[in-house]
């Protein structure tokens, strides 16, 4: 297990993902297993005479990618439980086709919880463009192992 236990994190420790760009393939993908083939996504004639002006990636896929670069920063890899919930999530800009974005996660809080072997971690999650754009943001928290639970999940696999 590499993740991070609860009593590792600070509030206002900040971590920065990897980049990733956004393709039509993502979202032609995204539109077919979602079932939202709303015209702003999938046609490009209706999309030109829009505000926008073209194709925008749907706002559930910017949240997909989000929680995929947090899955890669690696720091709950092991240690988180589960997820508890994404609260106050906006979407402040379109992402477009072509846009790569990464991801900033700030640590909110992070307490132990009266379980001695898991704590709530809460992170700011922004979905930064190649802009330095904020285009979602939001709360993401996080059941994660305290110490104690690491060490007894260790032991539980000896």
């Amino acid at each position: 297990m590499r993740g991070q236990c609860i009593e590792e994190f600070a509030a206002g420790d900040v971590i920065e993902s990897r980049a990733r760009t956004v393709t039509e393939t993502d979202v032609v993908t995204f539109s077919w297993v979602s079932g939202d083939v709303n015209p702003m996504h999938t046609d490009a004639v209706h999309s030109a005479k829009s505000p926008v002006g073209q194709r925008i990636a749907h706002g559930a896929l910017g949240l997909s990618i989000a929680t995929g670069l947090s899955a890669g920063l690696g720091y709950l890899e092991g240690s988180a439980v589960a997820a508890l919930g994404i609260d106050e999530w906006k979407f402040l800009k379109p992402i477009l086709f072509n846009d790569t974005v990464h991801l900033r996660a700030t640590v909110v809080s992070a307490r132990p919880t009266s379980k001695p072997d898991r704590g709530v971690l809460v992170r700011r999650m922004e979905l930064i463009n190649q802009h330095g754009e904020v285009v979602q943001s939001g709360l993401m928290t996080t059941m994660v192992l305290t110490r104690a639970g690491r060490d007894a999940v260790r032991a539980a696999q000896h």
